[in-house]
């Protein structure tokens, strides 16, 4: 059996691999190193008077961001 080089996958390619292969640990710790390899934004300290709300509106966008991927990934399906 070949081993897979994780590293050559894009992060695209990894989730999908690991999506796929869920009983596959390598792939599981591949995809674990990459997301914690990623720099970390920081969205409000504790102490912040306006914690609530900048936590809500970074949900916001981080579900508009996905809505708009799977509209532009289900537009690319459409069209190959």
């Amino acid at each position: 059996m070949s081993q897979i080089n994780y590293d050559a996958m894009s992060d695209a390619e990894l989730k999908q691999y690991f999506l796929k292969h869920r009983g596959n640990q390598a792939a599981f710790q591949a995809y674990l190193d990459r997301i914690n390899q990623r720099p970390r934004r920081i969205i409000a300290t504790p102490d912040d008077r306006d914690f609530d709300e900048k936590v809500q509106v970074a949900i916001r966008q981080k579900l508009e961001t996905g809505r708009r991927r799977n509209t532009q990934q289900a537009n690319n399906d459409q069209f190959s």
